[in-house]
């Protein structure tokens, strides 16, 4: 999964999955600060970018951090207006019935 992370294109299920392994697997861990150092690299000395690549790696992880807290956030407003449908729609169905 690691081209998948660098390139962005990782699902919220998989990122997070990917995130935690990552996180707590050294040897995964290693491959992917190689490949980001590798890629990224080549790309801003071609650029003529000062760089601290560690940096952008650590950067990395922290927005699919935070890409994985929206989505978590996202989730439960949608539960929450859903209930606040369902709930609406059962009081209006009470009233009616009782009226």
């Amino acid at each position: 999964m690691i081209p998948r992370f660098l390139s962005g294109d990782l699902n919220y299920k998989n990122l997070t999955a990917f995130t935690k392994h990552v996180r707590s697997c050294p040897e995964c861990m290693e491959e992917l600060t190689i490949r980001y150092l590798v890629g990224e690299g080549i790309s801003r000395l071609e650029e003529g970018d000062n760089f601290d690549l560690q940096r952008g790696l650590e950067e990395k992880l922290e927005e699919a951090d935070d890409r994985i807290l929206l989505h978590r956030i996202m989730q439960v407003l949608i539960i929450s207006a859903e209930t606040l449908g369902v709930t609406a729609v059962v009081l209006i169905a009470v009233m009616v019935f009782v009226l």
